[in-house]
Parts: C-alpha cells; sequence; structure tokens
C-alpha cells in the first residue's frame, strides 16, 4: 500500500483535506540482531529457521539471556522472571515460546506451563502460534509428543480430561484459572507438579480492579503450585508503560527484570490526527466522528480510485484491496458502522462478506471464523470495540482508523499498532469526536507523540479484595496461621511482614479472623482455617467487581442463542422496543426477562436505531479527607474558595428514555420509556464543594446558571483520564446545586468501578493540574455559547452556560476578580 497516495488523495478532497490537523511521520528503524543463544536446542534452531527467523531481535536475545541464563536451562534451578516491555508487533511471544518449549525439550515433556491471556482472541491466536511451533519441533525431534490446549468457556467437556492430563501447554484466561482451574486443583495435579512457567502476557492490561484481583489469582495459583513441590518463574509481556517494574512487582510479588531495549525493525508509519468540520460555528457543534469515519472509508477500504491517476502518476496498487480496521468505542457503534460499510459495498459491486464486525458477546464460533479470515485475507475490513487491540496477529493490515481517542496513550497506539505488524509502511488516523478530551488532542496533537509512558496501578491488598480472594484461597487450600503467617522467605525486619501468600501478616490474620469469627464462612481448628460454607466462593467473586451474571440474547424466529451481554450493560442495550445490530443485520428487543436474565429478539426491516439515556444519583455515605482551598477578598464574602473531599457514594443509574435515531441522518424520529431495576453500587468518589460566598459571587443560586457548572463537570470528567491514566468509561460524575450532604454547590467525580479503584484518590492529589486544563479548554474554545468540544451545546447548558463555566474555572484558579469580569463582561452585553 502506498501511505503516501491515500495522503494525498485526503490532502486534496475538499472535504477532508482541510480538516487533517496533524500528520505525524514515525520514521522506519532498522533492527538490532544477535544470534541464537549456543544452548537452543536444534530441533527449536531448525524450527524458527523453517519460519524465516535465523536470528533475533536485541531485546529477545536479552530476554532469553535473564530466562535461561548463559548455559541455558538447567533442570535443578529455577528459571528467572522476565517481563518484556516493547511496542506491538516486536516478536514478544518468542521470549516466552522458546524458553517454554527449550525446557519441553530437555525434560521429554515433563516440564508443563500455562499460559495466561487477557482476551479469548488472543488466546486462540497464540494456540495457533506455538501449536504451529511444536508441529514443526515434533517433525524434526521424532518421537516426542508435545501438546498445547485452550482450557476457556468454549472448550468442550470432552477435550478437557484430555487437556487435565496430556497438555504440556495449558492456554486460558484469568477467568477460568479463578473459577475453573484453582478450585478444581485436584483434577490438575499432573500439572502443578510440572509447572516451570506462568507466562502472563499484555500485563499492562492487568489493573485497577481487575488488575488487583488477578494479583490476588495469581498469588493462589503460586500457593497451589507451592502445595505440590512447583515454583514456577514468571515469564511476562507488556505494551509500554512507564512503571512496568514497579506494576510486576505487585502482581506476582516478587521483583521481576525488565526488558524494554526494544530490537525490532519498524515500517514508516504515517499518523494523521483529524478534526471533522464545524456544522455549527457559533453552537460548536461538529459532524459526528462515526458518519466521518463512513465517509473516510471510502478512501482508506476497499480498492483504490478505480486506477486513477494522483499528481500525474499512475495508481500503483489501484487492484490492491486495503486491508483496514476501525476501532469505535462501543458495540452499537460497531454495528451501525458495519451496517453503513457493508450498505456501500452493495452499492459499489463489492463483497459485503468481506466487511465484520468484532466485540464482545458473539459466540465462540463467529469469533474464531472471523479471526480466521482476517489472517487469510478474506475480510479486508473489520469494525471492532478493543476487543481486537491487543497482540492478536490479525493479518497485514494497512490501516488502523481510531474513531475517537481511545482514552489512554498506551491504548491508541496499540490499536495504531495494528496496521505494519509486517514491516510495510502503515497509516493510523485518529478521527476526533466532539468530546472536550479529543478537541484537546485535535488542537494540541503533540501530546500523542510526546507524553511520558503511562503508569498502570492495582492493589491486591485492597480489603475488600483481598476477603473476596482469601475467601477463594481457603476453599482450595486450608490456611495454617504457622505457615502461611510466616514471612515470606524467612523473618524480615518489622512486626508486619509479607507472608508466603502476599499480604502482610496482620491483614491476613485479620481477614482470616473475620471470615472464621463474624462471617461464620471458616472454621477454626487451632492455627488451621477450614472452609466451612457450602457455597463455592469462586462463582460468586467477579474479577471486574460485578456481578457474574450475562444476559443471554435468544433469537425468536430461530430459536437460537445469538450472543451475551453483561448485565450491568442490558439496561443501556436490551430494554424493549431496543434495536439490536449484529454483522450488520437488524433486530429488535420484543421481551426483556430481566430477573431470569434472557432477552428475545426478532429480525426488522427499520431505519432507524435506538439511543438510552440514563439518570445517575449519587449519595455521599462517609468522608475520608476534605481540605479547604483558596480565599475569597473580604469584599466578596471572605473565607475560602471550595473545599476538595476524598470519600465514599452510593451510586444509583437507572435507564429512563429511549430515542429513535435515523440512520445516515441522525434525525430523531421518536422514543419511548424504559422499565428497568437501576444499577447501584459504592464507590470512592472526589468532592469539589464551592463556598457558599464563592458560589454568589458568580450568581450560583440563579437557577438558569445551573447548566454552566454541568457543563463544567462533564468538562472535568473528560479532561481528568489525560491525568489520573484511565478510560473516560471509568469515571462518572454528578452536579448538585445544594448538596443534601454539603449544602453548597458540589461536583462529584467518582470511580465507576465497585469498591473504586484508586481514581478519586489521584484526583484528590492531583486535582489542581485537572482545573488548569479545564480552564485552558475553555478560554481557548472559540465556542461563544458553549459546544461539545468544551462544555456541551448551548441547548444543553443554557445561554449562560459558557460564561458561568468559565467563571466556575476562573474562582477554582483562585482567580475571584477574573470571575467577576467574566460575568460583568455578560452583564455588559
Amino acid at each position: 500500500m502506498n501511505v503516501d497516495r491515500i495522503l494525498r488523495r485526503l490532502q486534496s478532497d475538499p472535504s477532508f483535506g482541510p480538516h487533517l490537523k496533524h500528520v505525524e511521520t514515525i520514521p522506519a528503524v532498522a533492527g538490532r540482531f544477535e544470534e541464537f543463544p549456543s544452548w537452543t536446542h536444534p530441533a527449536l534452531r531448525q524450527a524458527h529457521a523453517s519460519r524465516g527467523i535465523e536470528q533475533l531481535y536485541a531485546h529477545q536475545r536479552e530476554a532469553l539471556d535473564a530466562a535461561l541464563g548463559p548455559n541455558g536451562f538447567d533442570a535443578g534451578a529455577r528459571a528467572g522472571d522476565v517481563c518484556v516491555v516493547t511496542p506491538t508487533a516486536s516478536g514478544k511471544t518468542l521470549c516466552y515460546n522458546l524458553p517454554v518449549l527449550e525446557a519441553a525439550l530437555r525434560t521429554d515433556g515433563a516440564s508443563k506451563a500455562l499460559y495466561l491471556f487477557p482476551t479469548k482472541a488472543l488466546a486462540q491466536d497464540q494456540v495457533a502460534e506455538v501449536t504451529d511451533l511444536i508441529g514443526r519441533v515434533t517433525a524434526i525431534e521424532r518421537g516426542l509428543d508435545l501438546r498445547c490446549f485452550t482450557y476457556d468457556g468454549d472448550t468442550p467437556p470432552s477435550i478437557r480430561r484430555a487437556l487435565r492430563e496430556r497438555g504440556n501447554i495449558v492456554v486460558t484466561n484469568p477467568w477460568m484459572l479463578h473459577s475453573g482451574i484453582l478450585p478444581n486443583h485436584a483434577k490438575w495435579v499432573d500439572l502443578f507438579r510440572g509447572l516451570r512457567f506462568l507466562v502472563l502476557d499484555e500485563v499492562h492490561t492487568l489493573n485497577g480492579v481487575f488488575g488487583s484481583h488477578v494479583a490476588n489469582v495469581l498469588r493462589r495459583l503460586l500457593r497451589i503450585a507451592r502445595h505440590y513441590g512447583s515454583d514456577p518463574a514468571i515469564l511476562a509481556s507488556s505494551a509500554t508503560i512507564g512503571n512496568a517494574a514497579e506494576h510486576l512487582a505487585r502482581l506476582a510479588g516478587r521483583p521481576v527484570r525488565i526488558v524494554d531495549r526494544d530490537g525490532s525493525p519498524r515500517g514508516e508509519k504515517r499518523f494523521v490526527v483529524y478534526n471533522p468540520p464545524l456544522l455549527n460555528a457559533v453552537a460548536g457543534l461538529r459532524a459526528n466522528a462515526l458518519e466521518e469515519a463512513r465517509k473516510l472509508a471510502a478512501h482508506v477500504t476497499a480498492r483504490s480510485s478505480g486506477g486513477a491517476a494522483i499528481d500525474g502518476a499512475p495508481e500503483e496498487d489501484a487492484t490492491r484491496e486495503h486491508q483496514t480496521i476501525f476501532f469505535v468505542k462501543t458495540r452499537p457503534q460497531v454495528e451501525v458502522l458495519v451496517k453503513y460499510l457493508k450498505d456501500a459495498a452493495l452499492k459499489h459491486g463489492r463483497d459485503p462478506e468481506s466487511i465484520r464486525g468484532y466485540r464482545g458477546g458473539y459466540l465462540a464460533d463467529l469469533r474464531r471464523e472471523i479471526e480466521r479470515d482476517l489472517r487469510g485475507g478474506k475480510v479486508k475490513t473489520v469494525v471492532s470495540t478493543n476487543a481486537l487491540e491487543l497482540g492478536v496477529d490479525i493479518g497485514s493490515l494497512d490501516v488502523a482508523v481510531l474513531v475517537g481517542y481511545p482514552g489512554t496513550i498506551a491504548s491508541t497506539w496499540q490499536q495504531a499498532g495494528r496496521a505494519g505488524r509486517r514491516g510495510q509502511p502503515s497509516l493510523a488516523i485518529l478521527i476526533a469526536r466532539s468530546w472536550a478530551m479529543d478537541q484537546y488532542l485535535a488542537e494540541q496533537p503533540r501530546y500523542l507523540f510526546t507524553a511520558s509512558r503511562e503508569r498502570v496501578t492495582c492493589d491486591p491488598d485492597n480489603p475488600v479484595i483481598l476477603a473476596n480472594q482469601v475467601k477463594c484461597a481457603a476453599f482450595e487450600l486450608p490456611f495454617d496461621r504457622r505457615r502461611d503467617l510466616a514471612a515470606a522467605g524467612g523473618e524480615e525486619p518489622g512486626e508486619n511482614p509479607r507472608t508466603a501468600f502476599g499480604p502482610r501478616r496482620k491483614d491476613l490474620a485479620d481477614v482470616l479472623d473475620y471470615l472464621a469469627e463474624d462471617a461464620a464462612l471458616l472454621h477454626r481448628d487451632g492455627d488451621v482455617y477450614h472452609w466451612a460454607a457450602d457455597a463455592y466462593p469462586a462463582e460468586d467473586v467477579s474479577l471486574e467487581g460485578e456481578d457474574n451474571d450475562d444476559v443471554t440474547i435468544v433469537r425468536t424466529d430461530t430459536n437460537t442463542v445469538l450472543g451475551f451481554l453483561a448485565r450491568p450493560a442490558s439496561i443501556v442495550e436490551l430494554y424493549e422496543g431496543a434495536i439490536y445490530g449484529h454483522q450488520g443485520e437488524i433486530f429488535q428487543v420484543e421481551r426483556f426477562d430481566y430477573p431470569g436474565r434472557r432477552a428475545y429478539i426478532k429480525p426488522v426491516v427499520t431505519d432507524f436505531y435506538t439511543d438510552a439515556q440514563t439518570d445517575t444519583d449519587v449519595r455521599w455515605l462517609r468522608e475520608d479527607a476534605r481540605a479547604e482551598r483558596g480565599a475569597l477578598p473580604q469584599e466578596q464574602g471572605g473565607g475560602s474558595l471550595f473545599d476538595v473531599v476524598l470519600g465514599e457514594v452510593d451510586v444509583r443509574t437507572v435507564a429512563t428514555l429511549f430515542k429513535k435515531i435515523r440512520f445516515y441522518t441522525r434525525e430523531n424520529v421518536g422514543g419511548g420509556e424504559i422499565h428497568l431495576p437501576p444499577e447501584e453500587i459504592l464507590t470512592d468518589a472526589f468532592g469539589l464543594v464551592l463556598s457558599e460566598s464563592a458560589a454568589k459571587v458568580i450568581g450560583l443560586q440563579d437557577a438558569n446558571r445551573g447548566g454552566g457548572l454541568r457543563g463544567y463537570a462533564s468538562l472535568l470528567r473528560q479532561l481528568a483520564p489525560l491525568f489520573v491514566r484511565c478510560e473516560p468509561s471509568d469515571l462518572g460524575h454528578s452536579v448538585e446545586l445544594r448538596s443534601p450532604h454539603f449544602r453548597r454547590p458540589t461536583i462529584t467525580l467518582f470511580d465507576r468501578h465497585r469498591d473504586g479503584v484508586g481514581l478519586a484518590e489521584a484526583i484528590y492529589h492531583g486535582f489542581q493540574d485537572l482545573l488548569d486544563a479545564a480552564r485552558t479548554v475553555l478560554d481557548r474554545c472559540a465556542c461563544e455559547l458553549g459546544c461539545p468540544g468544551c462544555i456541551g451545546p448551548p441547548d444543553e447548558v443554557g445561554s449562560r452556560g459558557k460564561v458561568t463555566a468559565r467563571a466556575v474555572a476562573a474562582l477554582l484558579a483562585g482567580d475571584p476578580k477574573a470571575a467577576l469580569s467574566v460575568i460583568a463582561g455578560e452583564d455588559a452585553r
């Protein structure tokens, strides 16, 4: 694919050219190569050579030496713990496959490995990779029987016994390890006795609540391994993050060597930031990003423009279809864009089956088919959520289109890196949405290329998470105070050392005593705690901090299951009357049996899709920290400007109404009410509470200024992920002109995860940077009354919304004179 030609087409097209805000050229990089270690088994060396791998990248050699040492595998010694932190498509897979197979070859298959992948798609892809390598090795080393199996929810029962008894490499995911393997470890004796390697892929995804749970699942795994006499080494990989050593130490419970000097070659990549045109300059309304993606597809998918010459030169790749991936934010957006692209394909005589959607909720067979057809080239265009963001090898993609900022720099480069994996020139296009965060990046695109590596966090000692995971561990093996409360590696200084299990001694003792004395789930017999309940605890402990129940989607005309959807998402996607898309087909929800977790859908012909609205009610329960900030002059009443608060809140979200949106034109053509129970969580929150005097300065007692405060709060929520490194969906917000708890105007930003993941605390300690960025956006935005690029359009925030938000921003920056000036300027007009 000629990237320059596509760019010239876009630049010369009056619909797109003026709105290409930035083009970054990321130059090609030559690789740094080294030889295979001298200890590499001849069969492994030959197997790699048969795949065209005669040398290693420098970081691959460093990782192999760190894992197995200068003399190679030693059956009497434990391998080293290593994590490779290099960009996508840099050959990280070899860094763990080669040591695993080296050990298997040197022990005649007695060495076992457990591979842990965060998604089923990635697991299936890696199974195909390692199975191919095993096939090449065993063809050379005849008589050796090595087997790799996948163990997940799609594995047939008939395969599971063979897997337990004969699997040298077992590939699974955190959920199946948590609820399937560890509680049934007695059936996996052969695996645990021979377990020498634990492979953790894409560890940057193991963060927040999910990562905190997974860290405890790993504690349980290592505890069971020790019970059977093994001590596996950890071989891990990650996208580029800023605190890999710290993060791996938290996950693994011990130091892990980091290899992060990338030696792989890179093809040239052009990264384009595209800001859709303004439709209404006064209101700040821009063209919809999904609609722009549909129009952009004509340039970056299918054939080039019919062989037309560009700049007088023949179109070299006119007969070649570009293989393209579109990343969108939600499942409904996948289906809408797939419909658009299939409609366009039919109109222009192309095969609509070469266009597919990919998202959570599809059945396993469909996912496998799409992955296979992507690798084989049958699928030319795929529209995906972030389900295909991770290191799945899905073929020689040429173009990646990101419909909206993914939320983090790491995710941005993971998605952009889906194109160009074979070293060929590639193109990535970020289409900015009207959201403030996207517009911030559209105006300051250098942030994407100069921002420091993001840090990821997890807290395996979170009391709630720890208590739930200790329940699961106690079910698996009794806890013995003499053994399990002993310090890891012997006694260490201090009265509260870390235990062999992982938590600190006092924390673990407190949890065990609570579960025995208060919860009555454990029975204490001297120094030993036994599981005493009938319940199977892992079934009730979700790794995401949410309930485990999914909704089954049933197609009524064929009485077949079409897919699944997590219950929290069902209230905005599966209410009665909702339009449900599936691979370009359109269905409508006839009935939603919420208590029974089943939605019944029928195929329909319609020209609209649906979009649900929700209301969120936040109630403060507890304050953990509070501080006054700023000061008002005496003539404005004196006292502080505002308080910042950290605490716990109860959040209730209810779906209220839905709109019918016409395809293509986006007209609102009707709607209806939604009648479903609310979703409720307890979580952590950051509160920004204005003083009574400050509220009076900017006239917040005037009801028609409430829209400005709501718009300002929305702006804070949109910008916060740039500073606390999270997904936009991880945060929610609420605004009260007179909070029942504080009795003052209050903005609340809360973690949208049960029990919190530390985001509120991070905002509490770094709120000033967030307030400064919000003021910058408001001052630089050219709209007069408000727009989606700052606080929202005027019909949402009111005619005084922009002025109010600017006054609030000035006030919170400690500049009450500027706030008064803004209000005075409005009065003067």
